[in-house]
């Protein structure tokens, strides 16, 4: 099977706070290549911005607010050929379109686990109002002209995650090649650190599909029966 693997795009509301940096129809362009090259197209979380809405209440509705800013995007991640996993960004997602937490795949011999990578962070599992605060105070930085100011908050926080370039080192990957072990995967993928990795783990493999957002093109393409794994920034 050819999948390709997207995730971490951060569609927002159209505002200050719309980290998404793409014009809508050159992305459509985009999906369109993934399409016809692709049997499956997986969005492995934070596809929609929520967290960064003027009340950190109103995550239900500022999903709505995405969805319409980017509507022919939306209108196209709702086709067939999609398959979406929610993140912690878009966690609302499980209730209002029934995207799942995680996913399996068993094809050609090859047993894949997909999931978004969020349940790496202790504060995430145990303190999740305190995530969700920074990035709402984040989305008024932005609102107020302090961009460059929540970008750096944004990067202290994904340092602090303990992703690493060397695979020996990062926490994260570790993390998840331990969650494939014990769920009997042989190819972990997430996203989450923004980072786009292929690694191997002993008989385990590590991959990470970067990020989409700020304008950038980051896929993994995933093809099961020749055993190609490949992170790729152009199309």
């Amino acid at each position: 099977m050819n999948v390709a693997v997207i995730s971490d795009l951060h569609l927002g509301n159209g505002g200050a706070s719309d980290m998404f940096g793409h014009d809508d129809a050159e992305f459509l362009a985009f999906l369109s290549y993934l399409e016809r090259n692709f049997e499956r197209v997986v969005l492995l979380g934070d596809i929609y911005e929520t967290l960064t809405c003027a009340s950190p209440f109103a995550q239900a509705e500022e999903f709505g607010r995405c969805r319409v800013a980017h509507a022919e995007i939306s209108k196209r991640f709702d086709g067939p050929q999609y398959t979406y996993i929610h993140g912690n960004h878009d966690l609302v997602g499980a209730n209002m379109v029934g995207a799942a937490d995680q996913m399996r795949l068993n094809v050609d011999g090859v047993q894949l686990l997909f999931t978004h990578g969020h349940g790496f962070d202790f504060v995430e599992r145990y303190a999740r109002w305190v995530s969700v605060a920074g990035v709402w105070l984040g989305g008024w930085l932005c609102r107020m002209g302090l961009g460059p100011i929540m970008k750096a908050f944004d990067r202290l926080d994904h340092w602090q995650r303990g992703a690493h370039d060397d695979p020996r080192k990062c926490k994260f990957q570790q993390w998840a090649v331990d969650l494939a072990r014990r769920q009997k995967a042989d190819v972990i993928v997430t996203g989450h650190t923004h980072q786009g990795v292929v690694a191997e783990h002993g008989s385990h493999l590590f991959l990470n599909s970067g990020s989409c957002a700020e304008g950038e093109y980051s896929f993994l393409s995933i093809d099961t029966k020749s055993g190609q794994y490949a992170m790729n920034h152009s199309w």
